[in-house]
């Protein structure tokens, strides 16, 4: 049976949680698994990457970039197989490019288009431990790309799919997904399970557990899913089919510093005008989370702070242009979201949260929902506060393990 195991920077940190990593491998192996582990680059390589490349190149150009920041889970690869092979058990590692990882050419934030597994296979047949490096690839162009942000869960999941592995393991510096973040709220609970829908939504707004492409991905291809710490042998929580009927109840709440809105009015209301200024963000790289259209034909959308001066060169050009008629940024937000099957359908938790919220004198910006959440964009000073009420008064602190 084959099992998939990722490791994230903070379990690979010290040449002794390395070795320590590699001694749970190897525990794996002796069950009789055949085991492949993706490995993230060691804790915050990746940042101390960037900063250099920013300290020759004002503006890195996206393809030296992704040529630069692979060297971070290389080197993990690299030192992991080492501490496996030192302890008796034969391990090779692999590139992205050399384990068949194809994406498209999107530099920074490539997406999966195939996997051919074929080298892991025929190593695996060898008995031998497979180590990747996650969050790269290799474009059919032959170019060396990167998954963005994240990306090494994506590479397990990807893996597991072609493999046909029965396991996805995450292992983190956490022991599960919680209620809420525990730096933020100590009492957060950690769930015993989360559906696919569910922790796709918690990690869209602010879950830092699992990368949103990675629980896509997982959901597609029904693989289930474990989020468990290297650090301890607690149970974790698995990601897998909602088995519930209909069951209407808040799960976690989600809080995402660093965001900001712009607040557009067109000239043009017609579909062509407005699809046009999109496209022109998009042409420049500007990830949108939210779009809010009002009855004036005026659209909200909301955006991380660091797509902020991106944005509005964009939407300044396009005023220049004509397209626009007015544009208003507003910066120093954050979103404070409730997560919960059917919960964005349910008035009485709407009208909960609002007044929870006016209650604490949290003044609430701009709102949206879908099925499963409801998202409230809120000063960024008054993020965390809006958390820790919220929190307690669904009564997540008093959750069931």
């Amino acid at each position: 049976m084959i099992c998939v195991l990722k490791y994230g920077g903070s379990s690979l940190a010290t040449p002794a949680l390395i070795k320590g990593v590699a001694r749970q491998v190897v525990s794996r192996k002796r069950e009789g698994k055949d085991v492949v582990v993706v490995v993230s680059a060691m804790r915050d390589t990746t940042d101390e990457l960037l900063k250099l490349a920013h300290q020759v190149a004002e503006d890195p150009p996206q393809r030296e970039t992704d040529m630069l920041l692979t060297v971070g889970e290389r080197i993990s690869m690299s030192l992991l197989s080492m501490a496996i092979n030192s302890l008796g058990t034969a391990a090779i590692s692999f590139t992205g490019s050399q384990c068949g990882i194809i994406t498209d050419d999107h530099h920074t934030n490539a997406r999966i288009k195939d996997v051919r597994p074929f080298r892991i296979e025929e190593e695996l047949g060898k008995g031998k431990v497979i180590v990747v490096a996650g969050f790269q690839g290799v474009s059919e162009q032959k170019e060396v790309t990167t998954l963005g942000r994240g990306g090494s869960d994506t590479t397990a999941v990807a893996l597991a799919y072609a493999l046909g592995a029965k396991e996805c393991e995450i292992l983190t510096d956490v022991d599960g997904v919680f209620t809420a973040d525990p730096q933020i709220v100590p009492q957060a609970r950690r769930l015993p399970w989360l559906s696919y829908k569910e922790m796709l939504e918690l990690a869209s707004y602010g879950g830092k557990v699992l990368h949103p492409r990675s629980v896509e991905l997982a959901q597609r291809f029904k693989i289930p899913l474990a989020v468990r710490s290297s650090f301890s042998s607690k149970l974790g929580t698995v990601i897998k089919e909602d088995g519930r009927m209909e069951e209407i109840c808040v799960r976690a709440v989600a809080c995402r510093k660093g965001m900001g809105v712009v607040l557009i009015r067109p000239f043009s209301q017609g579909a062509q005008g407005v699809s046009h200024i999109f496209r022109s963000l998009s042409d420049f790289g500007v990830n949108i989370d939210l779009i809010v259209k009002g009855e004036g034909g005026e659209i909200a959308i909301t955006l991380e702070r660091e797509q902020l001066p991106i944005a509005q060169r964009v939407l300044v050009r396009l005023k220049g242009e004509g397209e626009i008629e007015d544009i208003t940024a507003i910066a120093g937000l954050a979103s404070v979201s409730i997560i919960g099957s059917g919960i964005g359908e349910s008035p009485g938790i709407a009208t909960k949260l609002f007044s929870v919220l006016e209650a604490e004198g949290i003044r609430v910006r701009f709102v949206s929902s879908s099925h499963l959440s409801i998202t409230s964009l809120v000063k960024e000073e008054a993020a965390e506060r809006a958390t820790r009420v919220i929190h307690r008064a669904f009564g997540l602190d008093k959750a069931k393990e």
